[in-house]
Order: structure tokens, then sequence, then C-alpha cells
């Protein structure tokens, strides 16, 4: 299909205030690099997301759900597909008794102040992750020994034949920094989660406390990806990484933290190639002088370490 008709039908299903093309990957992801993405589409309503998917797959084009980009790296080349952004658009937020529904374009800051509102407790860790609800079930994000395989009850989602499919507690198969979402290819629409009452002001201390300490260990301040390679089992992968002398090692614009070892940050020109040349070096030393190969957490889009 040429790209014009392929741009044509999407606005059909979405409005033409919800599909662009060549748009750059760097305003849409937290690292700040990568090159333009062929459309970015945004669906509004969980029936536009399974509309659009369901036209991709059967037009054969090439595709990637994401989230607000918080641990992605796009190719410097860009995409030759069309990005989903599951965000704002699909974000509303709400509570009954001790469950908190919201969809999966829903901030984790905003699931977090809703639930201390309702007087909610046991999400107070994820309260200063950034990134969305839905990305964060795929792939049981956590924090300060918590996680959402702790708090989730089930999660509305659609499948690779557009099918929709209701996850409910050990259904999701959860596991370190994984799930049965990201290994089924299954795109969350909804997400309900089980709290339980508590203080608001022994809830909101929590959040300031985490939110203080995440302050002062993590550069805030620049673009990254976040933590950028998951824990080894017995180890802290910033620790190991300090250990071997990488603590503010840089490859072009790209740098290792010298805040927090485990983070790369973008000095304000980084490529994407950049941030790959460093993880791929740092993997490599901390290899050569610990024999532990660290995996990375950052979705790299379009290529493999």
């Amino acid at each position: 299909m040429g790209d014009n008709a392929v741009f044509s039908d999407m606005v059909s299903i979405l409005g033409e205030d919800s599909v662009a093309r060549n748009v750059s990957m760097k305003e849409y992801t937290s690292i700040r690099t990568g090159g333009e993405a062929r459309y970015l589409a945004e669906p509004a309503t969980t029936e536009e997301v399974i509309k659009i998917l369901q036209y991709l797959r059967e037009n054969r084009q090439n595709f990637y759900v994401m989230g607000n980009g918080t641990n992605l790296v796009f190719p410097d080349s860009g995409y030759d597909g069309v990005v989903i952004r599951i965000g704002s658009k699909l974000s509303r937020i709400g509570h009954e008794g001790n469950r908190i529904m919201a969809q999966a374009g829903a901030s984790l800051a905003a699931v977090s102040n809703m639930a201390l509102d309702a007087g909610l407790k046991g999400f107070e860790f994820a309260s200063g992750i950034p990134g969305t609800i839905g990305g964060a079930v795929a792939m049981n994000a956590g924090a300060y020994d918590g996680e959402m395989s702790h708090v989730v009850a089930e999660t509305l989602c659609v499948d690779d034949k557009g099918r929709l499919i209701r996850l409910k507690g050990k259904e999701h198969a959860f596991g370190y920094r994984k799930s049965r979402i990201q290994t089924d290819g299954l795109v969350v629409l909804e997400v309900t989660l089980e709290l339980t009452p508590g203080d608001k002001s022994c809830i909101k201390r929590r959040m300031e406390d985490f939110n203080g300490r995440r302050r002062e260990k993590q550069p805030l301040n620049m673009p990254s990806a976040g933590s950028v390679f998951k824990r080894p089992e017995g180890y802290y992968a910033g620790q190991l990484i300090q250990e071997c002398g990488l603590k503010g090692y840089t490859i072009g614009g790209a740098q290792v933290s010298d805040k927090h070892c485990g983070f790369i940050v973008n000095l304000g020109n980084a490529t994407s190639q950049d941030v790959l040349d460093l993880i791929r070096y740092v993997r490599k030393t901390v290899y050569e002088k610990t024999g532990i190969l660290l995996e990375p957490e950052v979705r790299i889009i379009g290529g493999e370490l």
C-alpha cells in the first residue's frame, strides 16, 4: 500500500488530529534520541486501539506500541512504520472500594495520587516511576521493594488476533521485569489495581520519602531512559559499573551518569548510536572484569546489542 493510502486510512479510523507523519522520536522518548517514525498514531478510545491494530495487521504494516517512551531507544535512522502511542488520550482513572481502574495511558504518578486521595496504600513505590501504567504492568516495573505484580488484580488486553483478553492474578505470569503481556505480545488497554485502606498522611509520607530518595540518587535533571540494566542476581548493576571504573565514562554525547552509574544520560547532543555504543562498552567491560553479563532493561527498537 502507498503512503498516502495508509495515512488516509488511519485518519479515517482515528481522525486527522491523531495521526502525524515523519515524527521525531526525540520528542517522544525520555532519552531524547532517535530519528523519525514514518507515522505516529494516538488512539483516544480502546475501540480505536483495537481498530488501528486490526487495520495495520491486515495490511501488513510495521508498528510498535509505546506509552510515554521512558525506557525506549529508537534508531537514528528512524522507524519505518507506525508508532502507536497510548498516552494522555487514554488516561482515565477511577476507583471503587479498594480498587483503582486506570486506562493504559495513565501516568503512574497520576494513579499514585488517585490512590492517595482515596486513602489506599500499596502503590507508593510507583509514585516516582516515570511512564504509563500499561507499560509498567507489561514489564512488571518496580522500586523500593514494590512491584506491579503485588498490586495488579486484572488487566484488559488485546491479543495479536484482535481478541479481548482479561488476565487475572497469576495469569499475568509476572517475573522480574517481565510478564505474559510481553511474552505473548499483548497490548494493555485497562488495568485494575487491588490496594489496601490506609492512613492518608502515612501514604503521603512514604511517597515523599521515595521521591526524595529518587531525586537525591538519580539524575532526574538529565534526559535518560531510566535504569539501563536489569539487576543481576545478588548484585546491583550501578555498583558493578562504578566498581569497574566507568562512572562518568562518555561516548559521544552519552555518559554513564556520575550521580548513579545505572543510568546513561544524554549530555545534550547524544545520538542513539552513542547510547548503544556506550551500553555495549559497559556490558563488555563489566563482563571482562567480573564475569557478570548485564542484561538491558531498556528496550532497543529495531535491533539488539
